[in-house]
């Protein structure tokens, strides 16, 4: 079993991360050709296996291995297949092979799962694309709104519809309501940060997925003037403006961690190099977006409310106007304890041991558990970071996840509690 399931695995990565833009790094849009390319790969392998496959009005792809139960909840399993621009290798793709690994693995050994074996590969879950967190999962689960609808895509200004009807799909229809009843899922994923590799542990289970709070398209105005001849009092610099802000918000996070709260801050984009500005210039403009990650709630509304005192406080002082543009949010979301248990339970019987631990970044998981559903991630070990072309991971580390998870439910009856009525 563990060579069909390691096999299966290094196989679709190679294939998938052959569909790119021009490097460094992978590139596949939300929404765009790459992406549906990269979906029809795992179409191809899972009409090979005599799996049942379709696709919902949001393009998600799901494919079906029949349980024992047909009556019993199924288990979803996957992730996505689009990157950040110049991403990993591994970031949603790892989990889409790992999920085909295992229906793979039941396949070829002849065995029947206990429920039904749901393959889910959906898309748009990069929010980079548009400013629509898990656009693809939340439109399998009928929760997309008429306005996230026209959101813009960062590289073409075309709306999420447009891309959406380029790509096959039917935006009225997602947003008609969705017949995808509450179930369970399962995502395998990097962790995208050090926990896992400094530790030496291949993975890890996930407790729950941070909320986060971001203004994408954020401006400061200030004035031009010779950076030689405008004395200091006189100046409405936009750059000293924003040094303001980062280095308050940067003491501010310092205060929200020493209290014992869940906090993580970032500038992500900041833009003063445009033709615009010059060596001997006082920077009329900059640009910028701010990302803030918490598991709780109250302390995104409490830091949001402190950015912008400070902002009133800097606009007094530097002369200049900050236009921090439309915020977008998605609330942090705890998972399934039950299903992590399953998966540990059978870990320890192959002998694993993993750690439980809160997810920083953002995953489709959160979407099916903010709908009702049971759901759950197991976090692969990786280094580099994420959201970068140096993104790594040990295969083998994947594949024992899938063992993991293989064992979780070989043999074994559905979830207690999970019979359809």
């Amino acid at each position: 079993m563990s060579d069909v399931i390691q096999e299966t695995i290094d196989r679709l990565l190679e294939a998938v991360n052959a569909l790119s833009e021009p490097g460094p790094g992978f590139t596949r849009p939300s929404y765009s050709p790459l992406e549906s390319a990269a979906h029809a790969i795992v179409e191809r392998e899972a009409l090979a296996l005599g799996l049942e496959v379709w696709r919902d009005a949001a393009l998600n792809l799901f494919a079906r291995l029949p349980g024992r139960d047909r009556h019993a909840v199924p288990v979803y399993i996957g992730s996505h297949l689009d990157t950040v621009a110049m991403g990993g290798a591994y970031d949603g793709t790892a989990g889409v092979a790992g999920a085909m690994a295992l229906v793979t693995a039941f396949v070829r050994n002849c065995e029947t799962p206990p429920v039904d074996l749901i393959v889910t590969v959906t898309r748009a879950e990069e929010s980079v694309w548009f400013p629509v967190s898990y656009a693809g999962s939340r439109g399998a689960l009928g929760r997309l709104t008429s306005a996230e609808m026209h959101a813009p895509r960062s590289d073409t200004g075309r709306s999420l519809a447009d891309h959406i009807r380029d790509e096959g799909g039917d935006p009225e229809k997602i947003l008609a309501g969705s017949d995808l009843a509450p179930a369970n899922f399962i995502e395998l994923h990097i962790e995208q940060g050090p926990v896992l590799f400094d530790a030496g542990e291949p993975f890890a289970l996930v407790s729950g997925v941070r909320g986060g709070l971001r203004y994408r398209n954020a401006t400061i105005k200030g004035v031009w003037a010779h950076s030689g001849a405008a004395p200091r009092a006189s100046r409405s610099d936009a750059v000293f403006a924003l040094a303001d802000l980062i280095t308050a918000m940067d003491r501010e996070w310092e205060a929200v961690l020493a209290a014992g709260h869940d906090l993580a801050v970032t500038f992500g984009r900041v833009d003063a190099a445009t033709p615009e500005h010059a060596f001997a210039k006082v920077p009329g403009r900059v640009d910028f977006c701010v990302d803030l990650r918490s598991d709780d709630e109250a302390v995104l509304d409490r830091i949001d409310a402190f950015m912008a005192e400070t902002i009133a406080t800097i606009e007094a002082q530097r002369s200049v106007r900050f236009q921090m543009g439309t915020q977008s949010r998605s609330k942090p979301s705890a998972l399934s304890q039950p299903l992590a248990d399953r998966i540990a339970e059978a870990a320890h019987e192959i002998g694993y041991r993993p750690r439980r631990m809160l997810s920083g970044g953002g995953h489709d998981a959160a979407a099916f558990a903010q709908a009702g559903w049971s759901s759950t991630m197991v976090f692969l070990r990786n280094w580099n970071g994420s959201h970068n072309p140096d993104e790594a991971m040990d295969t083998k580390d994947l594949a024992a996840a899938v063992r993991a998870i293989h064992a979780a439910f070989a043999d074994r009856q559905a979830l207690p509690g999970t019979q359809r009525t």
